[in-house]
This record gives C-alpha cells, sequence and structure tokens, in this order.
C-alpha cells in the first residue's frame, strides 16, 4: 500500500507566527529554511503543515525527520500521524530502503553520524525534504556535522528548526547561514523567529516565576579542611561548584527542603486551577535522581516516577507520566529538550549544567501554554550565572563563531568535575565530601526583576510566594510579587521596631547592611520600573532591559548597589 498525500484540511488552525513564516516560506521557495521559535512554540506543528504543503504540491515525494533523541522519534511520528503523514519512527541504518506505506522515516542525529552514506543514499532516491530538529546539535561534534552535511546535501527542501540559543563552541552548524557583522564575528542568520517575549504576549507561553534558593553550606577538602560558604555569593570558581555541590547533595537538608517547598507549590497550583499540574526534578547524575525520588516519597507520600536513560522503556515511562495525573518526575537530562509533557507546571534545577543552552531547554519543558492564565515556576540554585540565565530568559540569541570565551564564574566542565561520582576507589572519594547544607529563599526573579528578602524554609515569609495564585497573567504577576515583597520590608520592620529597645537618645540609627540596602534598592527600581509599565504599556523585561543597555551591568538580581542606584537615577528620567 502506497501512503496517501496528507490532506491539509486536518491540520488545526495555525498560529500568527506560523501563518507568517509559512508564507514567508512558499515565497522563497529557498532550498535552506531556519525557523527559530521558543519551546512550546509550535515549531511541529508548523514544520507538519510545511511538509504536508510540499507533499501535496509535489515539490517533494518524502520526508526525513532528524530528531536529537530517540523518545523525540516516536513523539514526531505521533504528530505527524495525527495530520496524515506517516513516518517510520524503526528505521535502521541496515534498511535499505523505507516501506511504501509511509511518507518517510524519523531517525537521530547519531543515526546519521554513524552511516552518512546509507542516509544519503536513503535521500537521493526521492525528491526529500529533510526537517532538521534542534539543529544546533548536529555541531555536537565534528563527525556528526560532517554526518548530517554528507547525508543531506542530495535534498531538495531542508527545513530546520531550533527553540533555544544555539550553541557556545565555534563547530558551525550544517545548512545555518552566518553573516559576519561590523565586529568580524559571523553571527547564524534565522529566516523566522519567534522569541518567548512575543509567545508570552500572545499568550502562547506561561509566565515563569522563578524561586532562587540559597542557603549556608559546608564540606570537607581533599586536604581535611572544613569549609564553609553562602551558596550564591562571590566566590572562586571551584569553590562555587562545591557550594553548589553541597547543596546539591541528597544527604543535606537543603534538596528536601526545596523539594518540600516545590511540592508546595505544585499543590497550590492543583488546588487553584491547574488540577493535573505536574513536576519535574532534573538531575545531575542517576545516583542524584533515584535518591531525588525516594526524597519526594517520604515528603510527599508519593512515588516519582523516574527516567534514567533514553531508551524503549524511558519513553514509555515518560507518556505514561504525560496522560496520568502523577505529581513528580524525575530525570537525568533527557527531558530538558523537545520532550512535549504540557502539564509540567513545576521545575527543580538540581543539575549542574550551566550553559545558557541546556538552561533554556530545560526551562523550555514548562512554559508550554493549555489555558489562559497558566503559569510556571521554577526552583533554581541561587547561583550567579544561573540567576543571570534566569533575568535573561527573554533574551534572543544567536551561534556566534570566533567570539572570545568569557570567564563566567562556572562552566559545565568544571562543574562536572566537581560533580563526578568518583567510583574508582576510596582515596579518590575522599577529595570532596559535603557535610551539611540548608535552604533559604534568597529572591524570586520574573520578568528580569528581582523580588523579596531573604526567608528561612518551612517560614511564613517562604509560603507567602509559594502561595501565589496559580491563574494569572504576566501583569498580575509582576503586582503580586511587588505587593508581597512590600508586605514582607513591612512585616520586618514591625518585628525589629517591637524587638528592639527603644534607642538611647542621641544615638543614630544602625546603618543598612549591604544586603538590606540592595534589597531596599531592588525594591524601589521594581516600583519605578512598575510605575513605568502603566504609564506607557512597555513590559517590565523590557524596561530593565533599557535600563541594562543606557547603563551596563548584570541584571539586577546579580547588579552592585552603585548599579542600581544608577539605574533608579536613570529611570526617573526616561
Amino acid at each position: 500500500m502506497v501512503a496517501r498525500p496528507p490532506s491539509i484540511d486536518s491540520f488545526p488552525a495555525l498560529r500568527a507566527w506560523q501563518r507568517k513564516a509559512l508564507v514567508e516560506y512558499l515565497r522563497r521557495r529557498s532550498e535552506d529554511f531556519l525557523a527559530v521559535a521558543t519551546p512550546g512554540a509550535g515549531k511541529t506543528t508548523f514544520a507538519l503543515r510545511l511538509a504536508a504543503e510540499l507533499l501535496v504540491d509535489g515539490t517533494v515525494e518524502a520526508v526525513t525527520v532528524v530528531a536529537p533523541t530517540e523518545h523525540l522519534k516516536t513523539q514526531w511520528a505521533n504528530a505527524a500521524a495525527r495530520v496524515g503523514i506517516q513516518l517510520d519512527p524503526s528505521f535502521r541504518n541496515a534498511d535499505v530502503h523505507s516501506s511504501a506505506d509511509f511518507h518517510g522515516t524519523v531517525i537521530t542525529y547519531a543515526q546519521v553520524g554513524m552511516a552518512p552514506q546509507v542516509h544519503r543514499r536513503h535521500t537521493m532516491t526521492r525528491r526529500t525534504l529533510v526537517i532538521l530538529d534542534e539543529i544546533h546539535h548536529a555541531g555536537d561534534s565534528r563527525s556528526w556535522g560532517d554526518g548530517v552535511k554528507s547525508a543531506f546535501e542530495p535534498a531538495v527542501r531542508r527545513l530546520m528548526l531550533t527553540g533555544t540559543p544555539f550553541r557556545s563552541d565555534d563547530n558551525p552548524i550544517p545548512f545555518v547561514l552566518y553573516e559576519r557583522g561590523q565586529d568580524g564575528l559571523q553571527r547564524s542568520r534565522a529566516d523566522s523567529v519567534y522569541g518567548y517575549a512575543d509567545a508570552l504576549r500572545d499568550g502562547v507561553v506561561r509566565p515563569v516565576i522563578f524561586l532562587a534558593y540559597s542557603g549556608e553550606t559546608r564540606w570537607r577538602t581533599s586536604a581535611g579542611d572544613e569549609l564553609a560558604a553562602r551558596l550564591g555569593e562571590p566566590m572562586t570558581q571551584e569553590l562555587i561548584a562545591q557550594a553548589w555541590r553541597t547543596a546539591l547533595d541528597p544527604r543535606g537538608d537543603w534538596m528536601p527542603q526545596v523539594l518540600r517547598a516545590a511540592d508546595a507549590r505544585l499543590q497550590v497550583l492543583r488546588a487553584g486551577g491547574m488540577s493535573d499540574a505536574g513536576g519535574l526534578v532534573i538531575a545531575t547524575d542517576q545516583q542524584a535522581a533515584r535518591a531525588y525520588a525516594r526524597l519526594i516519597e517520604r515528603l510527599t507520600g508519593e512515588k516519582a516516577v523516574v527516567v534514567l536513560s533514553d531508551d524503549a522503556g524511558a519513553s514509555a515511562r515518560i507518556a505514561a507520566f504525560s496522560a496520568s495525573d502523577q505529581r513528580w518526575l524525575v530525570a537525568v537530562r533527557m527531558v530538558s529538550e523537545g520532550v512535549d509533557i504540557p502539564r509540567l507546571a513545576v521545575g527543580v534545577y538540581a543539575t549542574s549544567a550551566s550553559t545558557p543552552l541546556f538552561f533554556a531547554q530545560a526551562i523550555g519543558r514548562f512554559v508550554r501554554a493549555r489555558r489562559p492564565g497558566e503559569t510556571a515556576s521554577v526552583f533554581v540554585p541561587s547561583v550567579p550565572h544561573l540567576l543571570g540565565l534566569a533575568s535573561e530568559l527573554e533574551a534572543a540569541r544567536d551561534h556566534v563563531l570566533g567570539a572570545p570565551k568569557r570567564g563566567d564564574g562556572l562552566d559545565d566542565d568544571l562543574l562536572e568535575r566537581a560533580q563526578r561520582n568518583e567510583e574508582a576507589s576510596g582515596e579518590l572519594e575522599k577529595r570532596f565530601e559535603p557535610l551539611s547544607s540548608i535552604a533559604e529563599l534568597d529572591q524570586v526573579i520574573f520578568d528580569g526583576a528581582s523580588f523579596g528578602t531573604a526567608a528561612q524554609a518551612g517560614t511564613p515569609e517562604e509560603e507567602e510566594y509559594l502561595g501565589l495564585p496559580g491563574l494569572l497573567t504576566a501583569d498580575q504577576v509582576a503586582t503580586l510579587l511587588n505587593k508581597r515583597q512590600a508586605e514582607q520590608l513591612a512585616a520586618q520592620r514591625r518585628r525589629k521596631t517591637a524587638e528592639e529597645p527603644a534607642p538611647a537618645p542621641q544615638v543614630p540609627p544602625a546603618p543598612l547592611s549591604a544586603g538590606e540596602r540592595r534589597v531596599a534598592l531592588r525594591r524601589q527600581l521594581n516600583a519605578l520600573v512598575a510605575a513605568r509599565h502603566h504609564r506607557t504599556g512597555q513590559p517590565h523585561g523590557k524596561i530593565h532591559a533599557e535600563l541594562r543597555r543606557l547603563c551596563g551591568g548584570p541584571p539586577s538580581a546579580q547588579a552592585t548597589i552603585e548599579q542600581l542606584e544608577e539605574r533608579i537615577a536613570t529611570v526617573q528620567t526616561l
């Protein structure tokens, strides 16, 4: 049986960005087209509609989809089947031809890298559209990039998709066009761009509230020295990595306290209109994932679904969780990209991965909107680099070739070394020993702004933020966070006044600490930004971004006292 052409009428109505991108593609009819769209925006639907158009008008006879993982092969095949495009997810490199029952195949980048000549011959047998999903993976290694280029050069059409910033290395991505700027650097050029800020404005994605947790950590070094540090304070790279590792250690108190807070937030969302809301913990390795699952069961009384590897069993567990009412899923990185579980609304970022690419992929699992007003809440360690990524969620990035690498205080290789599970000998195990950790809500980040003051885990101050309503618009989130922060500061002042004896005459008030000054300045800046938002209608994030452009410096979550004071003075003149 030969697969019938799909029916365009079977497709759902396209969103505005999808229609615009489709019109642009059909107008150009070029061999290569790069579409960048934020996770949850509907890249799969756009790609399948484009494939249907080309199959129906005879431009192509076959479709090949290249996906990053085995699980996504099945996800692509199922999505295509729902609109009448039959794709074979079980095609192997040993197969000479695909069955005539299918319009094409779904394969992985790893398959292509292992035998590019097989896929080149397969591409040459019929006029083929190749859809390269999350195209940045083609730059993961030279063999993968060369394999993709060799295999799909004969394709009639190539559609590249990505939902995240490209890469932090200089590996060029096949079929992506690079243009040299005035600074001499080459940057990728997309043919269609639909960013998170656009999708948030259109109600396509959820607003994301980041709850950043700091706290005291203690560990023992290989020399036997005991060190203590507050997570998130300025430190050397090695100390940051060790403090971070100590916090993520399931034997300490930091992870149980954060998991308890995340589950409390999940229950608020479930009671407030998202009855099936689910949570995801992203772990660094399998050992940590199993330990976190045990903690969740102990804290909640309900077992968590654990996904440890990208195999057929893992895909089945992800699909079952997606269709169930279970509360928690624990995974090791594999659920960070492309996996579609629309009910995920609470995340715990319990991994050492720190690149903008991975962070954006991870957050992308929580942003898919199903109904108006849904919000997402992600719990993160209060580490400066992560706070910066959280503050810049809306930033659009291109792949830049030849850019100097900046030392940002963190990198994945360093953290991986610090977090490596040493199995070679007992001597290696002694190199690092976490001793204790406690969690404290440091700040809440939303729309590029930082809210709140430090609050110990389990206190009413923390509960005020965990209890934010689950169904809110982006403007309502900002308004409520400003209100919560003002109430928190007022309550602290009242307690301080009640606890302190009446001051003796002529004794000046104690000066604010640096931390208290930063909190007060952040509050003042947020209030001024909110006032400008109400006057002009500009989003909070755009106002903060403009202040950063004018004044320089990092997001407000990381800004110094001097930088905050400069932004306050600047926003008052706008």
